[in-house]
């Protein structure tokens, strides 16, 4: 019997043994498990650890492949987007010199037509200068050793010296000089060299298109009621077709000269009216910001100084706005007054004032403005 209880009493030993090593080593895995968690973590902060780093570097972190296939897809389509503004320029210039001109030869005065003829050459030699030099003019680039730049930043992209108004675009993958935005119509950026064909296109451009739909509005009229009328016509002499007994005869049909300039018209007038719509909003949104006196750039980082220091009750000025009327004069170059003529209302490659490195104030400016971000 007690041989037995001894027996019985050892087995229980071992067994409560056994239970206490398995704990023992479960809670050793625990800790283990425990530190391998917290040294994974550390490590992982200590590589993406930044002090400025907020939602909105977290956002845009997970919206760099997004980023990066528009920045790649806008660089591949920029030269399809050249050639689709060359080819409906010259369709629409086409239409004008095969349908129109010829028409307003037999019809107009000689006052209107020497009238339409020096407005209409006129433009469009402003539209073709101004796009060939948004598009050949590169917009400027800062110079990869610091030299003797003054009050400069690094590109964190670049790693290399970044002057005022400098931004990086992604798409060319380099530094711009007074960076306004890429343009993928222009297949360039518009910087700080080119900034001003680029504007005077755009004014052009919206200029010509408004001409020819108010010019062409009565044109448009009637060519469009004479496209309902062949339509018409088309389906009568469809149905005596099919109808047809030895007296009837089928109603004439339109030549293929006169479907072709009726159909032209329409095209000119929706496509002149669309384009001064959509490029007449962007030119005034343009012409918004030149008189403020910044960039597209710019107006997102003063809106958001603006409110930082208007929660501290102080007032945002932009150091480089002269106002409004010399930022015109700044922006186009005009520093005496015959300027107006020979380099706006003219083709002129002159250059913009500085040299986008520095930004010091311009000879046509007479009042020195104080450049204070907050007063």
């Amino acid at each position: 019997m007690r041989s037995r209880q001894r027996m019985f009493a050892a087995v229980m030993r071992l067994l409560l043994k056994c239970l206490r090593l398995g704990r023992r080593r479960r809670f050793k895995l625990v800790r283990q498990a425990e530190q391998l968690w917290h040294y994974g973590h550390l490590c992982l902060r200590s590589l993406l650890y930044n002090s400025f780093t907020n939602g909105d570097v977290v956002l845009d972190s997970l919206f760099e492949p997004v980023y990066w296939l528009v920045d790649h897809v806008t660089r591949w389509f920029g030269v399809v987007f050249v050639a689709l503004v060359i080819g409906l320029t010259s369709s629409i210039v086409a239409i004008v010199y095969i349908c129109l001109l010829p028409l307003i030869l037999q019809t107009y005065t000689p006052a209107w037509i020497c009238w339409h003829l020096a407005y209409g050459h006129w433009n469009l030699i402003m539209i073709v200068f101004h796009y060939y030099m948004a598009i050949t003019t590169s917009p400027g680039h800062p110079p990869q050793a610091k030299n003797d730049l003054t009050g400069v930043s690094i590109c964190r992209k670049c790693i290399a010296p970044k002057p005022a108004r400098t931004h990086h675009c992604s798409i060319c993958n380099r530094c711009v000089l007074k960076m306004d935005h890429h343009c993928p119509w222009l297949n360039n950026c518009v910087g700080h060299y080119n900034h001003r064909y680029f504007f005077s296109f755009c004014l052009f451009m919206t200029m010509g298109c408004i001409y020819c739909s108010i010019s062409g509005w009565e044109m448009f009229r009637d060519a469009y009621a004479a496209i309902e009328r062949m339509k018409l016509l088309e389906k009568e002499r469809l149905q005596v077709a099919a109808n047809q007994t030895y007296y009837q005869t089928p109603p004439p049909t339109f030549s293929f000269r006169q479907r072709a300039f009726h159909k032209s018209v329409v095209y000119l007038w929706v496509l002149c009216s669309s384009v001064a719509l959509a490029l007449g909003a962007l030119t005034l949104w343009h012409a918004a910001l030149i008189t403020r006196g910044e960039t597209s750039i710019e107006r997102h980082i003063n809106r958001k100084e603006r409110q930082r220091l208007q929660k501290k009750g102080k007032v945002f000025r932009n150091p480089y706005s002269y106002g409004s009327w010399d930022n015109w004069k700044v922006f186009l170059g005009v520093d005496v007054p015959r300027h107006w003529l020979t380099r706006v209302l003219l083709p002129s490659p002159h250059l913009p004032h500085g040299t986008g490195l520095s930004w010091d104030l311009p000879p046509c400016v007479m009042e020195q403005r104080a450049p204070l971000l907050a007063i």
